[in-house]
């Protein structure tokens, strides 16, 4: 039943014809605390016992060894900041090894993001089913992708959807050995220099951002796969010739999931020599090289509020939580709950849990063929992929039948505790060790918002699309200042300026206006009524009145070619090409500033267009 609050605005969707999404637009989610538990639990690939390596979890707390999407929709509290999201996220722990003593000692998760993109389609894109899973990476592979550039289309190519990303304040030299081929140490984007495949050998210690974890997931559904056949379930939609991503006939457009991962890896700088050729950090899995990298999804969504979010939201970087018209609200509190595996997972260690052998790079392989499945690792298989490319090289991969040891498992939460969960409530505000048992800690509920229902119907009916529109470049529009610097007739340029976290221009971050150029940035911001705007990093755009914490910079930092004009330049890594109505640009400073932790898209925009 729909609530009476709401209950006009839904009805009103309900009789609107569907549409496609006319221009892509996306939205981060973000989570109230650092984990909702840790642990070798994985309910998809090793249902019922403990997995072969340590998980950290986000979402709901409804989340167990034998968790199903009716467990999720029945959590009592969830970490993620949107109030009727109780979906669980997950993905491997990461290890620091001591060069000198061998020990294993945890990495603490800086912070999660998970980007939802809804992609530019002439599908309709709907929310996830309740109980979908989904699971992207390969846990088992040591070996590199046949390119460290990202890929989602299989039309174009092996499919390239797990990467690192090193942000560094002071980058001085690649972060990947320029001649690596993978085989003793990781690759670097030749493109986007921050991002590669497989552990860089640098320290990662940029302001609030450090080591990251990159995981793209595929975002259409096959539903004569079933919900829990994660292996055959999903597949990469391709583009088309008006670069529109579609999704196979049959199939079902859903949202498409990108993690970001950051790990508190400076916590470790003084303990290693960076820049060797070899770096000390080791994934649960037992992978010394960083190419295991996967994530897991199960779904637990109010399906109604995910499709209101798909037709209305574009927030960005912002955050999914200031998206118009969130029907129950946010969770502003902790939600944590007890991993079902009693063994230590953090602090120091001997061995990882599980005994998952180290190997890869310096390590070696041996032994690797008794940690892969019988059944093999699958891909995702490809809509409308031509017939001689090969298959993707990383996208899903199962848990062994048997995890590698026997803990022992708590008895309140063992065969029963898929049940407990629904009426004992997580414990809120502790994502260290957490009490079991405890009262979950409610935001206090407005009298205007009601509370989820927890609906589970899957019904792929339709709702208006609020198209975000951006202004088309004029034909008239000319070269301003130089060749390499193509601008408008009207705003003229103001110089390479220095951009920081807390973000230089900040009135609009990054929208969405497909292939960027200098003109299509300048214009619409101008559009949206602001005074400046700003180019970077070869491919984003950013507008607003002033520049903030800013400071100017050479003008060979501001070097990289345009994505939608390559004959000119576009701002560079942290640096942004600016533009003016007089070609001026005052720097503002702002000593009380809110940190959204908006950060880069580098490398986003580029895998997700």
């Amino acid at each position: 039943m729909k609530v009476a609050a709401y209950g006009a605005a839904l009805a009103a969707l309900a009789g609107t014809a569907s549409a496609a999404k006319e221009t892509g637009t996306f939205a981060v989610l973000r989570f109230t605390n650092k984990q909702l538990t840790k642990g070798r639990i994985d309910p998809i690939a090793s249902p019922g016992k403990p997995s072969s390596h340590v998980h950290t979890v986000m979402g709901g707390s409804g989340f167990s060894m034998n968790a199903t999407g009716e467990d999720l929709m029945n959590s009592k509290c969830s970490n993620t900041m949107v109030k009727g999201d109780f979906s669980n996220y997950w993905f491997p722990s990461l290890y620091f090894m001591d060069p000198v003593d061998k020990k294993l000692e945890d990495v603490p998760v800086h912070y999660v993001n998970v980007y939802y993109f809804f992609e530019e389609s002439d599908d309709d894109i709907k929310p996830f089913p309740v109980g979908l899973r989904m699971l992207a990476g390969d846990p088992w592979t040591r070996t590199p992708p046949s390119s460290a550039e990202t890929n989602l289309d299989p039309s174009k190519g092996d499919i390239v959807n797990v990467k690192w990303t090193c942000p560094r304040q002071n980058p001085n030299g690649p972060a990947w050995p320029e001649d690596s081929d993978g085989s003793m140490a990781g690759i670097g984007d030749p493109v986007a220099k921050d991002q590669g495949v497989g552990f860089p050998h640098v320290d990662c210690d940029g302001f609030a951002s450090p080591l990251r974890a990159d995981i793209h997931m595929p975002s259409c559904y096959k539903p004569e796969a079933g919900l829990e056949n994660y292996k055959e379930n999903m597949a990469w939609p391709t583009m088309n010739e008006n670069g529109k991503l579609n999704c196979k006939e049959g199939e079902i457009h859903v949202p498409h999931l990108f993690y970001e991962v950051y790990w508190d890896t400076p916590k470790f700088s003084d303990r290693w020599t960076p820049g060797q050729g070899k770096q000390p950090f080791v994934l649960s899995t037992g992978d010394a090289t960083g190419y295991s990298s996967h994530a897991d999804f199960m779904a637990g969504w109010d399906e109604e509020l995910l499709q209101h979010i798909i037709d209305t939201c574009n927030a960005g970087t912002l955050g999914m939580d200031t998206c118009p018209g969130l029907f129950y609200g946010l969770n502003d509190d902790d939600c944590t709950i007890e991993s079902e595996v009693d063994e230590k997972v953090d602090g120091i260690l001997d061995a990882l849990p599980g005994n998952c052998p180290i190997l890869g790079w310096d390590y070696g392989l041996d032994g690797l063929e008794h940690l892969i499945p019988d059944e093999g690792v699958f891909d995702p298989a490809p809509t409308s992929k031509p017939s001689d490319q090969p298959a993707p090289s990383s996208s899903v991969a199962a848990d062994p039948e048997e995890p590698t040891a026997a803990p022992k498992l708590k008895p309140e939460l063992g065969a029963v505790f898929a049940q407990s969960q629904k009426s004992k409530p997580a414990a809120p505000k502790s994502t260290e060790k957490p009490k079991p048992a405890p009262k979950p800690t409610e935001a206090p509920k407005p009298a205007s918002k009601p509370e989820p229902t927890k609906k589970m119907e899957t019904v792929w009916e339709t709702a208006t699309v609020t198209a975000y529109v951006y202004a088309e470049t004029s034909s008239g529009v000319s070269a301003a200042v130089n060749d390499n610097r193509k601008g408008s007739t009207v705003f003229e340029y103001a110089g390479c300026y220095k951009d920081t976290e807390e973000r230089a221009l900040s009135g609009l971050v990054n929208p969405d206006i497909g292939e960027v150029s200098n003109e299509k940035c300048i214009l619409y911001c101008m559009k949206a009524g602001f005074s400046l705007a700003g180019t970077e990093y070869g491919g984003e755009c950013y507008c607003g009145n002033e520049l903030a914490v800013s400071e100017k910079l050479d003008e060979g930092a501001c070097a990289l070619p345009c994505d939608g004009d390559e004959a000119a330049t576009c701002g560079g890594d942290w640096a942004l090409s600016v533009y003016s109505a007089k070609g001026e640009a005052k720097i503002k400073s702002r000593k009380s500033r809110r940190h959204l932790h908006a950060h880069h898209l580098h490398g986003h925009r580029r895998s997700y267009l």
